[in-house]
């Protein structure tokens, strides 16, 4: 049964990070204006990152006495989603708005920023993706 509610948590998590990345993001920046698919992406990505650290949490807890190296994986993933969302996104947010004034080293850092949370959710859905395979074979 554990192994049934921490695949169901994993798959949740892949299938939510790969539709928000493959789906949602470029949809909002296709229908809307600039600023607006900006605000817009900034407001749901606390939400994003909450639920790929809650599925992924669910799954590290039903992988933990079955495969321990899995669960740690999953652990990680939540930890780099609750890093991202606390931490990452906040201060390139603040970056951005520094970069939008004017400021040429902040546009330098915000850049960056984002390239290390584009890495970072990447690789969450490499990492959450070889685990569902794991787990089903």
């Amino acid at each position: 049964m554990l192994l049934v509610i921490a695949m169901f948590a994993a798959a949740l998590c892949l299938g939510g990070m790969l539709f928000f990345s493959a789906v949602m993001a470029p949809l909002v920046f296709t229908k809307l204006p600039a600023d607006s698919a900006g605000a817009f992406i900034r407001e749901v990505f606390p939400w994003y990152y909450l639920y790929v650290a809650g599925t992924s949490a669910v799954a590290a807890l039903g992988l933990l006495a079955l495969n321990a190296p899995a669960a740690a994986l999953m652990a990680i993933v939540c930890g780099l989603a609750l890093y991202a969302r606390q931490i990452l996104m906040p201060r390139i947010d603040r970056l951005r708005e520094a970069s939008r004034a004017g400021d040429q080293e902040a546009r330098v850092r915000f850049r960056r920023g984002h390239r290390i949370s584009v890495f970072i959710n990447a690789g969450q859905i490499l990492v959450v993706a070889a685990v569902f395979v794991h787990g089903l074979l």
